[in-house]
């Protein structure tokens, strides 16, 4: 089996059922020889915040709904055998020959999901009216201002910064402003 290279492949599945296909896939994984081909069942998600009845709720949501990322070596039968399970509409790329995702794709989609989750984690900064702030990110890096506005559900903040002398809004993410 060493000899055969897998690969990231895309199956197709019933958008809202994705985990009901991983869950059957990791149960065909245990009780068959499935598992000497397919090392890795994923469903990239994203943690997305809440309010309700006046608190913050975590939820965790399909970052790309109706795909499941398979790494797989397709050879013999496998193909046939992940396309046959419920909720799997067919292979991302082709039906017949499935076309791998290229490292660049299977690791921009992973930094991705990581990505979103880091930032999650770092939004429980709360910013106020009248706070000085510097900016991180952007074509104005390295410019102080003032929050005029906050935008708690977009995560974002109008910021007064002073350029050739005259007060400028510049309308910026969390993740581009730091409290001073």
């Amino acid at each position: 089996m060493s000899d055969v290279e897998k690969k990231f492949y895309v199956l197709r599945a019933i958008s809202g059922k994705e985990n009901k296909v991983r869950e059957h896939l990791e149960a065909e994984l245990k009780n068959t020889d499935l598992g000497e081909y397919v090392s890795q069942v994923l469903i990239p998600t994203e943690k997305t915040f809440t309010i309700r009845n006046g608190k913050k709720v975590m939820k965790e949501r399909a970052y790309l709904p109706g795909y499941v990322l398979v790494e797989a070596a397709l050879v013999g039968e496998v193909a046939h055998r992940l396309r046959n399970i419920p909720n799997v509409i067919g292979f991302l790329g082709g039906s017949e020959n499935p076309v791998p995702l290229r490292p660049a794709e299977v690791s921009h989609i992973l930094g991705t999901v990581d990505e979103l989750q880091e930032q999650q984690d770092d939004l429980d900064i709360h910013f106020y009216v009248g706070e000085n702030v510097k900016v991180t990110h952007g074509p104005f890096n390295g410019f102080s201002g003032v929050i005029d506005e906050v935008n708690t559900e977009k995560k974002k903040l109008k910021v007064m910064v002073k350029i050739f002398g005259r007060k400028t809004p510049l309308d910026l993410g969390y993740m581009q402003v730091e409290k001073e």
